[in-house]
């Protein structure tokens, strides 16, 4: 998905928005909703067809993208076999209209429903918050245009990232983990009598602060990749047949990324390049200027690229962390000869989930205002390989405690990982600021969903936004799955 709009354009454009405006007044009509199908594709991986799932729009693509001002007015239609509900990742719509099972009811076999509602402008996605679905891969990006973008005498390029799987997603859960996987759409609101931290968490917190959050980090063991995937996908696509956009020779291009992968992160690598990070998770920061920039599951990293003025291709491969796998694709000129890189490195990649030094490093263009925190929540996770279990403040989902806040106040949440496990922690319906990491204080970047390494810590601030139950938890799907899902209670 490729969009070039040169400031020639642009200002043709806007004579002609001039001229319109000299125009009578006149009445139209709201625009006709977009629509979206969730339903089944074919691709090819490795030379071998694939059934797959997908969001595909009228157009027959994946995904969307909206115009400056456009409302997301959109009516999705399951053309399933099976019950679905679909998120729209990192947008703020009612709670009504969010896109998960606790809240929303699921969408038939067969049924239409609408959406409508007020956009914001960025790099988001759109994916099932089934575990299983989302592992076939019922997503696609939602990319939401803003002035400024028009403005950028620069092309634009999606880089969407799946991990593959050619055996069934159920499959895939029930290997993970030992059959323990919940039925997310099935899932009670039952509620458990409010409980503290798990057995031994005092003591153990006591050691991780006094050990400046890495509690002996070197000595430890940090698990990375629990589940090894057939294939990595940029675009859906593979190495063996990458994707080449053609882009102009020393051109300025804006790289999109979106990690929709179930379970795996990346390094997204410009090898000999760099590349100025410009926006995290949709929300503009700081530009931040390096070679490789690290890729959580459900993040999204905005990255400003210079092609080379030699008119020479640029790989821009994503590195699966701890591993060999790597996949990617070429921005190339046209009539730019492609070198043949492979799917499996030489040596492995460095982890990435340990690392909070990209995360320490970034600043939001537009912090939050300064405010008194009203109210501060401790949040532990925890779980362990063996049994395959995952936990927020030592429940499940099942008997999960919603973490109190009232409408309006200036919250701030501090995630204790007291597992060997990085999670990527999402909370639906707010922007919030990473204020801290580990022990050291920050004013970092705008995110919705933010990596929290093995043994360590990490706090962000928001406003509390509607009053109603949002869902917090782990998007790496086998730790949803088992049990790492809460609700933020927002009170009137």
């Amino acid at each position: 998905m490729t969009h070039l709009i040169s400031r020639r354009q642009f200002l043709a454009a806007s004579t002609a928005a001039t001229a319109t405006t000299l125009l009578p007044a006149r009445t139209f009509a709201a625009p006709e909703a977009l629509t979206l199908s969730a339903t089944t594709r074919t691709i090819e991986v490795g030379g071998r067809a694939a059934t797959v799932m997908g969001l595909v729009n009228a157009q027959g693509d994946l995904g969307l993208t909206l115009d400056p001002g456009q409302r997301f007015r959109v009516d999705l239609t399951n053309a399933l076999g099976k019950e679905t509900i679909v998120h729209w990742h990192g947008q703020i719509p009612p709670n009504a209209q969010d896109g998960v099972p606790n809240t929303n009811p699921m969408l038939a076999p067969g049924e239409t429903r609408a959406y409508d509602y007020v956009a914001r402008p960025g790099t988001f996605w759109m994916h099932s918050h089934i575990p299983a679905q989302e592992i076939g891969l019922l997503a696609a990006p939602l990319i939401v245009r803003s002035l400024a973008d028009l403005v950028a005498d620069r092309q634009e390029v999606v880089l969407f990232l799946h991990d593959f799987s050619f055996r069934t997603p159920e499959d895939v859960l029930s290997e993970l983990t030992g059959g323990a996987g919940m039925d997310h759409a099935v899932m009670g609101h039952g509620r458990a009598p409010e409980s503290g931290a798990m057995p031994g968490m005092p003591g153990m917190m006591g050691n991780l602060q006094g050990m400046g959050g890495m509690m002996g980090m070197r000595s430890m063991h940090m698990d990375l990749n629990d589940f090894d995937f057939d294939a990595y996908l940029a675009n859906d696509r593979t190495l063996d047949d990458p994707q080449v956009v053609r882009v102009d020779r020393g051109g300025r291009v804006l790289l999109r990324t979106v990690n929709a992968s179930a379970m795996t992160s990346f390094w997204i690598d410009l090898g000999a390049d760099r590349g100025r990070l410009v926006a995290t998770d949709g929300e503009a920061c700081v530009p931040h200027e390096a070679s490789r920039f690290g890729l959580a599951p459900a993040q999204r990293l905005d990255i400003e690229i210079d092609m080379p003025a030699d008119g020479s291709a640029l790989p821009v491969l994503c590195l699966r962390e701890g591993a060999r796998e790597r996949t990617g694709m070429f921005l190339a000129p046209a009539g730019t000869s492609i070198a043949r890189i492979a799917g499996v490195s030489d040596t492995k990649h460095p982890a990435f989930s340990g690392d909070l030094a990209q995360e320490a490093a970034l600043r939001a263009v537009t912090p939050l205002a300064p405010r008194d925190v009203a109210r501060r929540h401790n949040v532990m996770l925890s779980g362990s390989m063996m049994p395959y279990r995952w936990a927020i403040n030592g429940q499940n989902w099942d008997n999960h405690t919603p973490i109190p806040v009232r409408a309006g106040e200036r919250v701030e949440i501090t995630f204790h990982n007291m597992s060997m496990m990085a999670h990527p922690m999402h909370l639906h319906g707010h922007v919030f600021q990473v204020v801290g990491v580990g022990m050291r204080r920050i004013a970092g970047a705008l995110r919705d969903t933010v990596h929290v390494p093995p043994m360590n810590m990490v706090t962000i601030a928001f406003d509390a936004g509607e009053a109603a139950p949002w869902m917090l938890h782990c998007h790496h799907i086998g730790h949803m799955a088992t049990g790492m899902m809460t609700e933020l209670q927002v009170q009137a």
